[in-house]
């Protein structure tokens, strides 16, 4: 471990109104007693304030809204606030969409991490945590696990953009000297996610009886990590990561997709006639799953939620929150930041 520990003062969360980075925002002000947190969101359609309403008045947390390629605003966001470091989440991550329209993703995966990357150095060369993904390696077969030293080797736009920002963030590393630390994550479940990611669209369909529409044959492999256990390992990393390293987080939770659909499923005392297989995804990976033995050696972290007592809590949480739920569906949750913000 890492002898010159880090403690962060004033953390700046780029989409932290996200699923991953809200969890994070949330996370930070329940196990830290005196860590600030500046959350810079531009709320795209995956970005929601109803997921920090419990945390909104908190002495210690402050929304700002900006784009993140808005370079100059930031770095006087960071200087205004004493930030000491960057925890940067926000990117368009479904990769549909980036099949559909790739040039949104590298704006905002490729030129925003640049943008990030140059305010950390205006504001005093700030420590520097990319919150990457295990999709940049591409894909594996039935057998071998990824490493941090497993080649890169994207198959999606969204990956692509992804394996880019992540090379940006070595470079500035290696070539001014950043502190940068990279973490490389597996599917994320639980709470506040988006219902366009395949577990919260699963709960919502079922919970209409409506079809769920199932890749191919269902047998691409995902390793499932609890969001909260990514966020625990981020917030480890943060402070105990060696700069210029990658971390791989994964949740030792192999399955197949269909598995988890009939999963959910028996959860809710659905019939399995609702699975509908539909056409592949182009380019679908057959499977991910990830070597997460560094941050277990080196840092002492490892997941400590089972899948099927995650998936039992994503599942209940759903249901005590439809009206979160049928919000995000609607779009009316989007009506938030204008309710909450006006005339502040």
């Amino acid at each position: 471990m890492n002898s010159n520990a880090f403690t962060p003062k004033c953390i700046l969360v780029t989409g932290g109104a996200g699923f991953i980075g809200s969890n994070f925002v949330r996370y930070v002000l329940a196990n830290s007693d005196d860590a600030r947190v500046i959350n810079v969101d531009c709320l795209t359609y995956a970005g929601n304030l109803e997921n920090l309403a419990e945390i909104a008045d908190d002495k210690r947390y402050l929304f700002v809204k900006r784009d993140i390629c808005d370079t100059d605003e930031i770095v006087e966001v960071c200087r205004e606030n004493g930030v000491d470091c960057i925890v940067h989440f926000a990117a368009e991550s479904h990769v549909d969409r980036s099949i559909t329209g790739p040039g949104e993703f590298i704006r905002t995966n490729v030129q925003g991490t640049l943008s990030m990357l140059q305010v950390a150095r205006a504001a005093g060369d700030l420590r520097f945590l990319q919150v990457g993904t295990d999709e940049v390696y591409g894909s594996l077969g039935d057998t071998g696990l990824f490493s941090e030293q497993t080649p890169l080797d994207p198959h999606s736009p969204y990956s692509a953009s992804k394996a880019s920002a992540d090379h940006l963030v070595s470079a500035f590393g290696t070539t001014y000297g950043l502190p940068v630390l990279i973490t490389r994550c597996s599917n994320n479940y639980g709470p506040f996610q988006f219902p366009e990611k395949m577990v919260p669209l699963m709960i919502n369909n079922a919970r209409h009886n409506k079809p769920l529409p199932v890749y191919g044959k269902g047998d691409n492999v995902r390793d499932w990590l609890y969001v909260e256990d990514h966020c625990s390992a981020i917030w480890t990393v943060l402070r105990n990561g060696d700069e210029g390293r990658v971390y791989n987080i994964g949740g030792n939770s192999e399955k197949q997709n269909i598995e988890v659909v009939r999963a959910i499923l028996r959860h809710l005392g659905k019939s399995e006639d609702l699975i509908t297989y539909v056409k592949d995804r182009p380019g679908h990976d057959f499977r991910y799953a990830i070597d997460a033995t560094r941050i277990k050696t080196e840092l002492a972290w490892e997941p400590s939620v089972n899948f099927e007592d995650g998936l039992a809590k994503t599942i209940e949480w759903y249901l005590e929150h439809e009206e979160w739920l049928d919000h995000v569906v609607s779009g009316a949750y989007q009506k938030y930041y204008d309710e909450m913000y006006a005339g502040r």
